[in-house]
């Protein structure tokens, strides 16, 4: 019977163990995390979601209240338009970020980040430009293209000199996602290093609808799989969403895929980002209370805990110390829903808005509870204390299990 070990995901001449940890944004993929799949032989992410609102954390830096001090007088103000972020302050941010982590990285396996085309920032291109280029810069291995389509940012690194050495890949959900990329990037000839596929499962954004429950993982593997067999194309594939034991990553790994990235069981480890309380929030969550909804202001669903705080808060936009989320015009759909609240109830001191949240003030604040689907099983991992609490898991310890479990066991800590 076969594990993980007997598989290896290839770039080239290299091998690696065939096991992703997923980017999870706001340092949830810390730099410890990260490390410790390198270490193992793997890939870690790291991710550049908020980076100066995290280097500020971690490294001491004074980006937000520099950008707070700038707009301080906007912030009573309804138009968010003239909020600008400092692009050198964001590149320095993220070459900090990267730097750092690569400078510490040990073993022989890869450290990606993952870079979200849907933190906009007020500056869609060039933001997302300055975050490539730094990641670049800084020595990251590869950079994963995530929460959006990414048709351009190939194009945005093209003149970069490690445009052709870095690995690079992009996520979809669908075959027809992964045509449109390449027949938009075919100019450069320039492929993907690797694709993820991530499914209706995952944790945070989806790229389905409401329906996503009509989807089915292996289904779109195979799809994408026939397609590039078709075009004469050798990508690997990478599944993800929904890979909660060794046994079912074996599956993919026998059926198409190259490798799995997970997440979920990496969220209750000592080295995840997380504060240990919302460890906690995980661990307890039943089936039951495992949602999608629509609250966050991108556009896509997105899976969370439903008593996650973030939910019916309506926290004035923080958008002068953030506003990661504003459009290319200074719009936000927060903006609009929190407004059209206070416009409503004009004498309440505090207003509830359901049908969005400020995603970068609750996210920065780890009140944005997201989860993957099978979070309700994380207690069945572990052991608990006799307080009640449960144990936390080892990054480690996680890992080896995915890489050596069979029968669909899952090792308990000592």
């Amino acid at each position: 019977m076969k594990c993980v070990d007997d598989f290896r995901l290839r770039f080239g001449k290299r091998e690696v163990v065939p096991i992703i940890i997923g980017g999870m944004g706001v340092d949830i993929s810390s730099r410890e995390l990260a490390w410790e799949a390198a270490r193992l032989g793997g890939i870690g992410h790291i991710s550049d979601a908020m980076l100066p609102t995290v280097t500020d954390r971690l490294d001491k830096t004074k980006f937000v209240s520099h950008k707070q001090k700038q707009y301080k007088l906007n912030i009573e103000k309804t138009d968010k338009s003239i909020v600008q972020f400092d692009l050198a302050q964001v590149a320095e941010s993220t070459r900090l970020h990267v730097s750092k982590t690569m400078e510490a990285k040990r073993g022989d396996g890869m450290i990606f980040v993952n870079c979200m085309e849907k933190l906009t920032m007020n500056n869609p291109r060039e933001t997302l430009k300055v975050r490539l280029a730094s990641s670049l810069d800084a020595g990251i291995d590869g950079i994963t293209l995530s929460a959006g389509l990414h048709f351009g940012s190939f194009g945005l690194m093209e003149d970069h000199p490690r445009f052709r050495d870095a690995k690079l890949g992009i996520i979809v959900s669908s075959v027809r996602a992964l045509q449109i990329f390449l027949r938009k990037n075919a100019k450069l000839n320039r492929l993907p290093d690797y694709i993820i596929i991530e499914g209706p499962l995952a944790g945070g954004h989806l790229g389905f609808g409401l329906d996503w429950a009509k989807y089915d993982l292996q289904t779109i593997v195979n799809e994408i799989a026939a397609y590039l067999a078709g075009e004469n194309l050798s990508i690997p594939l990478v599944a993800a969403g929904g890979i909660f034991t060794g046994s079912d990553a074996v599956s993919f790994l026998e059926h198409g895929a190259s490798a799995v990235q997970v997440a979920t069981r990496f969220t209750i480890t000592n080295e995840c980002g997380l504060p240990t309380d919302v460890k906690q929030e995980y661990f307890k969550a039943n089936e039951s209370e495992i949602e999608v909804n629509t609250t966050s202001p991108t556009g896509y669903p997105m899976r969370m805990l439903s008593n996650t705080p973030a939910i019916g808060s309506g926290i004035r936009p923080g958008c002068e110390s953030y506003g990661y989320l504003l459009d290319g015009n200074g719009g936000c759909a927060y903006i609009n829903s929190y407004n059209r609240e206070v416009e409503a109830h004009p004498n309440d001191k505090n207003v509830v808005v359901m049908d969005k949240t400020c995603l970068c003030t609750h996210m920065r604040n780890f009140n944005c509870w997201t989860c993957g689907h099978y979070t309700y099983r994380l207690k069945d991992t572990t052991r608990q204390n006799p307080d009640g609490s449960y144990q936390l898991l080892t990054a480690e310890h996680v890992f080896r299990d995915y890489q050596f479990s069979v029968n669909n066991q899952i090792a308990l800590p000592e």
